[in-house]
Order: structure tokens, then sequence, then C-alpha cells
């Protein structure tokens, strides 16, 4: 079966992404960024969705 997961760059989204892998599923890895504050997008920003979590997801998937 193919699912889409949702990587948020973190450790949860990696450990459900390669679960699903193990368990003989195609995974598609879609990493989306919400923030309309260009300050967030920095890299080194803290929160949610910066440079660095989409390159961390994109790494995973």
């Amino acid at each position: 079966m193919r699912v889409v997961a949702a990587m948020s760059g973190g450790v949860d989204s990696a450990v459900a992404a390669s679960r699903m892998l193990e368990a003989g599923h195609e995974v598609v890895g879609v990493h989306l960024a919400l923030s309309q504050n260009a300050a967030t997008l920095r890299e080194s920003a803290r929160g949610c969705c910066t440079i660095e979590d989409a390159g961390d997801a994109r790494r995973v998937a």
C-alpha cells in the first residue's frame, strides 16, 4: 500500500515513516512549511518549520 507521511523533521514522524516502511508499505514523505513569517524560515530559528527541519525531513524520506 502507498502511504503519505507528513514529515516534520522531528523524531516522531521519522519513526512513523520508518515503521511503515518496515511493514512493507511504499512511503511518500511530504513536508509543508506553514509559517508565513520569514524569521521562522531562517536557518537556526527556533520553532517549527525551519530550513533545517525541511532538510531533516528530506534526509529521512
